[in-house]
């Protein structure tokens, strides 16, 4: 069904597909109402004049079958950089072909040849069939981390308190 798989950057003739893509993800993970963005903003995010984030595609005859967003993080502990997948995703009906570790092995790759430190991630706790992935393919599951998220009116409400020092 698909003899070769070819990963590639993200161009911005791609932001449509792409968007579709993260649409399939959040239907997915049962998150659709949380697509709150659109793809004019993804298009300004990836390719506009202070970029935020990149993606790589994978492709299967011709057709974007997954995707894999990342962006720069930064270790203190390291003190070197790293890359964070923000999102990794293989349409269901192309899932058992190699095609998911194929974009962390390529995201891997190009950790090493950025000079990054790490590369990191995060999954859902549900996720059982992706933590088994993950684990299969040498990545350690952090037991002890939880993520902290500041977000909309929250956000708002913080960013606009006064600082005081002591």
């Amino acid at each position: 069904m698909c003899s070769e798989v070819i990963l590639r950057p993200a161009t911005r003739a791609d932001v449509p597909v792409l968007f579709d893509l993260i649409k399939a993800l959040a239907e997915y993970e049962k998150l659709s109402h949380a697509v709150t963005g659109n793809a004019v903003d993804l298009e300004h995010h990836l390719f506009g004049d202070r970029p935020f984030a990149e993606a790589i595609l994978a492709e299967c005859e011709g057709r974007v079958v997954g995707w894999a967003l990342f962006f720069y993080n930064y270790s203190t502990f390291l003190t070197q950089p790293g890359i964070y997948l923000e999102d990794l995703f293989v349409l269901p009906e192309f899932r058992g072909r190699g095609i998911g570790k194929s974009l962390i092995v390529y995201l891997a790759q190009l950790t090493v040849e950025r000079g990054c430190g790490r590369l990191e991630w995060s999954v859902l706790d549900w996720n059982e069939l992706a933590i088994g992935f993950y684990k299969g393919i040498g990545a350690d599951v952090m037991p002890d981390w939880r993520i902290c998220r500041v977000a909309g009116e929250s956000l708002a409400t913080l960013a606009s308190k006064q600082f005081r020092a002591g």
